[in-house]
């Protein structure tokens, strides 16, 4: 039998905890057909069977899975002893994968990334946008960014850029044609721009006021997915939209929309950035947590 290269590992285990070839080919950086070339060159070496694929799916086999649970501690243990070399040179270097949604994403971009990647050229930052809330472990990432309320236990948080509100906002148009709603339950006569959440289902506008909390499945004869494409439906007078305060704040601005329901519209808990706290962290992942605290405290002081 043919030794395995490390590579070729490194490659095995992503599909393995992926389940995807495709999943796993961009946590890599690599083409899938090269990919897939990699990991049938290892079974063949190694004259056994690893992975059963199918057209829509990818799984071990019983000697793939028992592999894989020998195989993962140890390239965990590697990727440990080269981050501590990097630690012991004082100079952070690799990539660092951050999952966040997309309005933090936009902050990150504004306030931490500029600084962190003129401070530490060494590290490539792969900072991947979506709405969806992803194990981070298991999609590879080495950390996540999400609204306070939405993150596991289980991990460590680092809170960032203040409070949110979300709140609701129409055009001034809008408005003179339909009049405001005083409480919630008027929205249920006024028009609309509804939101789907990435697992699919339409969000129930949430307000909150001296203790009473409330939810509602608003009418209306749009559904949109998109905080900004919301805000500029909204603008454009279409409805009544209810998103986070960052995304409407141009536009209130320059008076293209006004809020509504101003004291049924509490601040929560802002967004955070996750980790877990079992395994270890990666110098790259140190650093940016450095430079956020850094950015942070100045934001405190402003």
């Amino acid at each position: 039998m043919t030794r395995p290269t490390l590579s070729e590992l490194e490659a095995f285990r992503a599909v393995a905890s992926h389940r995807s070839f495709r999943k796993a080919a961009d946590a890599l950086g690599v083409s899938r057909s090269s990919l897939s070339h990699t990991l049938i060159n290892l079974e063949k070496n190694m004259g056994i069977r690893l992975l059963n694929r199918t057209t829509r799916s990818v799984a071990t086999t019983d000697a793939g899975r028992r592999l894989l649970e020998r195989l993962d501690p140890v390239l965990r243990d590697l990727e440990e002893a080269i981050d501590g070399i990097a630690d012991e040179r004082g100079e952070p270097a690799g990539i660092l994968r951050i999952n966040t949604n997309r309005g933090a994403g936009q902050w990150l971009l504004g306030n931490v990334v500029p600084t962190f990647l003129a401070r530490y050229p060494t590290v490539e930052l792969d900072l991947v946008s979506e709405g969806r809330l992803v194990d981070i472990v298991e999609q590879g990432f080495d950390a996540g960014v999400r609204l306070a309320e939405s993150v596991p236990q289980d991990m460590i948080a680092v809170p960032f850029g203040g409070s949110i509100r979300f709140i609701a906002v129409a055009s001034p148009g809008y408005v003179q044609a339909h009049g405001q709603p005083s409480v919630p339950d008027d929205l249920t006569k006024h028009i609309c721009i509804r939101q789907r959440l990435p697992g699919g289902r339409r969000y129930r506008w949430e307000f909150s006021r001296n203790g009473e909390d409330l939810s509602i499945d608003v009418p209306g004869h749009l559904t949109l997915d998109d905080n900004a494409l919301m805000v500029k439906s909204a603008a454009g007078g279409l409805g009544i939209a209810y998103v986070p305060d960052l995304f409407a704040h141009e536009e209130l601005e320059r008076g293209a929309l006004v809020t509504l329901l101003e004291d049924w519209c509490p601040a929560i808990a802002g967004n955070v950035l996750y980790y877990p706290g079992y395994r270890h962290v990666p110098s790259p992942l140190r650093a940016f947590i450095d430079v956020l605290k850094e950015v942070e405290r100045q934001r405190s002081r402003a």
